[in-house]
């Protein structure tokens, strides 16, 4: 079922933290103050695009630490979308906030007004990486706040990033582990990109922070990506949406950027399963799922370049809806097929 979220970006509200990385307007592309006006706004606007039939939609207030506003300003909000709940216009709502910022209290008033899902900022289980990313928080608020959300029926997601200050590809593999300890229902990868407007801007401009290289983030997001694939926990983003504020030429100063950014993390995921494929031998076609041909062609035919490099051969590949998606089925020249 397709599954539709509509954005309401409440930047900023509700977090007294400054995090090395974070500037939500430009993250956002939003500075725009939220009341119930702009919400019913927001609403009414995006559902005349979308289709309501075998389709599943929710209201999605991102952007800031949503349970750290006030918790009548909290409730107007809620209420305000709930509207759209209980007249079945919608499906749920959904929220981003802080692992700090997370109690009973709150927790049931989410609950009383539709609350689906809850995604909390990780970031990072690492508390040096924590310290230096001015989070404010700590691993241990985080396994609290997990714990106490478990209590509730919200279905719950952990962002993480990588590539912050202090971070390391094998901190950022262990706070991939211990959240898999925490067993979330989705998860997020961010690769940290350096925006203008940001303390993190001015610490790579005084040469005190070096970004991930892209080629850097692509391996490790693949790394991160086998883990959570391998724990049966869906990861439902890598990377920030693409606006024109998170883009060559917007706030964007420096880091591992790629419009396409998962599709060279699934495509190095699909470079592996075709080695494994030609080292077989005989190899004359490789069909992979109709949706993902471009995928295991790699970005400008990338993987078909690096596997006639490698194995001499120009491969053929194809696409074939009955191939599960992830899977790679071969033809040998001597006839037969295998997986």
């Amino acid at each position: 079922m397709k599954h539709y979220n509509i954005p309401i970006f409440v930047p900023h509200e509700g977090c007294p933290f400054d995090c090395v990385f974070c500037n939500q307007k430009h993250i956002t592309g939003s500075c725009k103050t939220v009341d119930e006006s702009v919400i019913i706004e927001i609403m009414d606007a995006h559902l005349k695009t979308l289709p309501r039939e075998n389709c599943s939609i929710e209201a999605a207030f991102f952007g800031g630490s949503f349970t750290g506003i006030p918790m009548e300003r909290q409730r107007r909000f809620l209420q305000t979308a709930y509207r759209y709940v209980q007249d079945g216009r919608i499906d749920g709502i959904r929220l981003s906030t802080r692992p700090d910022y997370i109690d009973r209290r709150i927790l049931d008033q989410l609950r009383e007004f539709g609350v689906t899902a809850i995604e909390l900022g990780v970031q990072s289980m690492d508390e040096t990486v924590l310290k230096a990313a001015r989070r404010g928080h700590t691993a241990e608020d985080v396994k609290r706040a997990v714990q106490m959300i478990r209590e509730y029926p919200f279905q719950l997601g952990l962002q993480m990033m990588t590539g912050l200050p202090e971070d390391t590809p094998e901190k950022s593999l262990y706070t991939a582990r211990e959240i898999i300890r925490l067993k979330p229902d989705f998860v997020r990868i961010y690769p940290t990109l350096v925006v203008e407007d940001t303390a993190l801007a001015v610490l790579y401009r005084r040469g005190e922070y070096r970004p991930q290289t892209l080629e850097e983030a692509v391996m490790l997001c693949k790394a991160l990506l086998e883990l959570f694939d391998a724990a049966k926990i869906p990861v439902i983003r890598v990377a920030l949406m693409t606006t024109e504020e998170i883009s060559p030429g917007g706030a964007l100063v420096a880091g591992p950027f790629h419009p396409a950014f998962r599709e060279l993390v699934e495509g190095e995921l699909y470079f592996d399963k075709l080695c494994t494929a030609m080292e077989q031998g005989d190899v004359r076609e490789v069909v992979v799922n109709s949706r993902e041909v471009s995928k295991a062609v790699g970005n400008n035919k990338r993987n078909v370049r690096r596997i006639r490099e490698r194995f001499g051969v120009d491969v053929k590949i194809t696409g074939a809806a009955e191939v599960p998606p992830g899977a790679v089925y071969i033809s040998r020249r001597k006839g037969g097929s295998c997986t």
